[in-house]
């Protein structure tokens, strides 16, 4: 029996493995970073969020209460903030959709939010009125 026939298959399985191998490590390098946020400021017209790349967000205003889904990872926070003069409450959780904000004040809220690219980081302010 001819020697090359026996080395054969351990020389095709070894090619395997290096290829998967180098697969497996171009396929990391090319995955974005999840989302994160990063902080929360308070300013004097609402909210600015800190994130280390643009989200996904979908916001409504339901009921006077601003509600803001981002398709990020964060920690729960809470915190609060004046407005005219009166207490506003804001709060982050995560939910099934990815991390939620809910901005809460004892009178119907209305709000706007614009995100820009600040250096290596995304930034969304929110910008708050009362009814």
């Amino acid at each position: 029996m001819d020697n090359r026939s026996k080395l054969f298959p351990r020389v095709i399985g070894s090619l395997a493995i290096v290829g998967l191998m180098i697969g497996l490590m171009i396929g990391r390098l090319t995955t974005p970073d999840p989302t994160v946020m990063q902080q929360i400021e308070v300013t004097d017209a609402g909210l600015v969020v800190w994130f280390n790349n643009e989200p996904k967000l979908h916001g409504e205003i339901i009921d006077g209460t601003l509600a803001l889904l981002f398709q990020a990872e964060g920690r729960a926070q809470k915190g609060q903030l004046k407005l005219d003069g009166k207490d506003v409450n804001w709060r982050t959780r995560a939910s099934d959709g990815g991390l939620l904000l809910t901005v809460l004040a004892a009178r119907p809220l209305q709000g706007k939010w614009v995100g820009s690219q600040v250096d290596d980081r995304w930034r969304l302010e929110i910008s708050l009125q009362t009814n």
